[in-house]
């Protein structure tokens, strides 16, 4: 199979074939990422590492405020 790289949304009628082996659903939809830390999804469980322990000041970003997971109003 060859690699291709997409700019925009992808869609299939039929799943998709990747590299992590069998058929992923159509109902995946690609989107951004941007990391510095790990994220994990496993079916219903998202992990996501590193988080700032407090109010970034950047509106949208999340945070860990004494374990409760919060937006940042800005």
């Amino acid at each position: 199979m060859a690699t291709t790289t997409f700019s925009g949304p992808v869609v299939s009628t039929n799943g998709f074939d990747g590299a992590v082996g069998g058929n992923t659903p159509a109902a995946v939809s690609a989107t951004t990422l941007t990391t510095t830390g790990a994220v994990t999804i496993n079916g219903t469980t998202v992990v996501i590492s590193s988080l700032p322990t407090s109010d970034p000041s950047v509106a949208g970003q999340l945070y860990n405020n004494a374990g409760v997971l919060t937006v940042s109003a800005g």
